[in-house]
C-alpha cells in the first residue's frame, strides 16, 4: 500500500504538470502570435522603463525562488494553500522557458515538477517522499543562479546601471529582518516590507495567501504605474520646453535672416 502512494505521489504530479505544460504552450503560442496592442508592452511604457522592468524581472524570479526554499525548510506554514498555486504557476512558466534542444533542460523539466504543491492541492496532504524536497532546494538555487546571470548579462550588454540592485537589496535584507524580527512568513514578510516601502503601511493586507498575493501585485504594479507616470510626465515637461525653446531659436533665426536680406538690399 506505501509502494502505491509512493507511486501515485510520483506519476499522477507528472501527468497533471504535463496537461498544464501544455496548457501553458498553447497560451504561449497564441500570446506570441497575437498583434493585439494590448499585450505590447511598448503601448505602456517607454524604452528605458522596459529595460528597468526586464531588470526587476530577474530580481524578482530569484526572490520567488528564494521564498520557496524558505517555504521547503519551514514545515510549519499557514499559507500552503497560495504557495502552492504560486509554485505551480511558476514552475509551468519556467518550463515554458526553457530550450528543450538540450539534454540539461529535458532534465530540468521533471526536476521542477512541484510534487508537493500537486499533491497537496489535490490530495490535500503533504508529500512524504523526503529526497523530492532537497532536490527541490538544490534546482530552486539552480534558478536562483541562472536569473542572477541573466540578470548580470543583460544589463552589462545593454549599458545599463545597477542601482537597481540597490533598491532590491534594500526589500531583500529588510524582507529577512522583518521575517525574523516580527516571527512571520515569508509571504507576510514580504506583505509587510511591500507597503512599508511603497507607503502603505507596516501591516500584512488580505486574510487569504491568496489575497496577500493579489496585495503584492497590486502594490508593485501601482508603484510601476506610478514611477512611469512620473517619467512620462517628465518627459513631456522636458519636450515642451524643448519646443519653446526651439519656436523661440526659429523666431531669431527668421529675424535675422530678415536683417542679413535687408542689409543687402541697402548695399
Amino acid at each position: 500500500m506505501e509502494i502505491f502512494k509512493v507511486v501515485c505521489e510520483l506519476i499522477i504530479p507528472i501527468l497533471i504538470f504535463g496537461v498544464l505544460f501544455a496548457v501553458g504552450k498553447f497560451i504561449h503560442v497564441r500570446l506570441l502570435n497575437s498583434k493585439s496592442r494590448i499585450l505590447n508592452p511598448g503601448e505602456y511604457f517607454p524604452d528605458e522603463e522596459l529595460e528597468t522592468l526586464k531588470q526587476v524581472y530577474y530580481l524578482v524570479m530569484m526572490l520567488i525562488f528564494f521564498a520557496f526554499i524558505l517555504y521547503i525548510m519551514i514545515v510549519q506554514a499557514n499559507e500552503v494553500f497560495a504557495i502552492a498555486v504560486l509554485q505551480i504557476l511558476v514552475s509551468v512558466y519556467v518550463a515554458l522557458t526553457l530550450d528543450y534542444s538540450y539534454l540539461k533542460n529535458k532534465i530540468l523539466f521533471f526536476l521542477l515538477v512541484p510534487f508537493e504543491a500537486i499533491i497537496f492541492l489535490v490530495f490535500n496532504d503533504f508529500l512524504m517522499i523526503w529526497p523530492i524536497y532537497l532536490m527541490h532546494i538544490l534546482v530552486y538555487a539552480y534558478f536562483i543562479k541562472v536569473y542572477f546571470d541573466k540578470f548580470r548579462k543583460y544589463t552589462e550588454t545593454n549599458g545599463l546601471g545597477i542601482t537597481i540592485i540597490l533598491l532590491f537589496a534594500i526589500v531583500f535584507i529588510s524582507f529577512i529582518i522583518t521575517l525574523f524580527v516580527e516571527g512571520v512568513e515569508p509571504l507576510n514578510s514580504a506583505v509587510m516590507v511591500s507597503n512599508a516601502f511603497t507607503s502603505n503601511g507596516y501591516a500584512i493586507l488580505g486574510n487569504s495567501g491568496i489575497g496577500k498575493l493579489t496585495s503584492l501585485v497590486l502594490v508593485w504594479s501601482g508603484y510601476i504605474i506610478s514611477g512611469v507616470g512620473t517619467a512620462t510626465l517628465t518627459a513631456a515637461i522636458m519636450m515642451r520646453h524643448n519646443q519653446k525653446r526651439e519656436k523661440e531659436l526659429n523666431k531669431r533665426l527668421d529675424e535675422l535672416e530678415s536683417l542679413i536680406k535687408n542689409s543687402n538690399n541697402k548695399e
